[in-house]
């Protein structure tokens, strides 16, 4: 296995999906993602979908669906679990299957509210499936892995931006993207790591 093998073995992540107890949809601008939970929902993978998402602590606003082209184009949305619950709405989702969570303003918070709401609903996890980003699929799973320690979680990616595990590294835009998720990986998770090591598990702090 050569360098880039190693690089795209450590961003992105691909399971075959399975019957689970719950889809989660952790954020984004890109509508693509909800489509793909609707798909594996009513392939019968998961009574129940929980997007979450208020928007980037960057922006502090959602700026709208990034898919190309846009879904629903010139409808406005205060949220990115707003805009992924009118696209499950439209892909045929029932209303009673989709949870709430529009608090989250970045990953990591993303599973942590995530963690909340299925608690204060008490709801056992035992598998569950993530519909992420393909080149986000990594850090998605740690968080999430994280705050659901007693989980099984399964990745079922949707490739945005064009971004794949086959291409990433024949773009300079694309290797830019990629190797800033590598970057992530280290930045992001220093705090936890020496919290992790030192202490409890983050999981069991944040979500009790």
């Amino acid at each position: 296995m050569n360098f880039l093998d190693e690089l795209t073995s450590l961003v992105f992540l691909e399971d075959a999906p399975e019957k689970s107890d719950i889809i989660f949809i952790p954020g984004g601008s890109y509508g693509s993602l909800a489509k793909t939970a609707a798909r594996l929902y009513h392939q019968g993978m998961a009574p129940k979908i929980l997007p979450s998402g208020k928007y980037s602590k960057l922006t502090g606003h959602f700026d709208g669906s990034k898919d190309e082209p846009p879904i629903f184009p010139g409808r406005s949305y205060d949220t990115e679990w707003a805009f992924m619950h009118d696209i499950l709405r439209s892909e045929g989702v029932s209303e009673s299957v989709i949870l709430k969570e529009d608090q989250a303003t970045f990953t990591y918070e993303n599973a942590i509210y995530s963690r909340k709401v299925t608690d204060a609903l008490g709801l056992n996890i035992r598998q569950a499936i993530i519909c992420c980003q393909a080149y986000h699929a990594r850090r998605c799973r740690i968080y999430y892995e994280l705050l659901y320690p007693e989980t099984r979680f399964l990745i079922c990616p949707t490739n945005t931006r064009g971004i794949t595990r086959e291409n990433w590294f024949k773009d300079s835009t694309k290797i830019d993207i990629v190797l800033d998720e590598i970057s992530r990986l280290g930045g992001q998770f220093h705090d936890i790591v020496r919290q992790y090591g030192q202490s409890s598990p983050p999981s069991r702090r944040k979500s009790s």
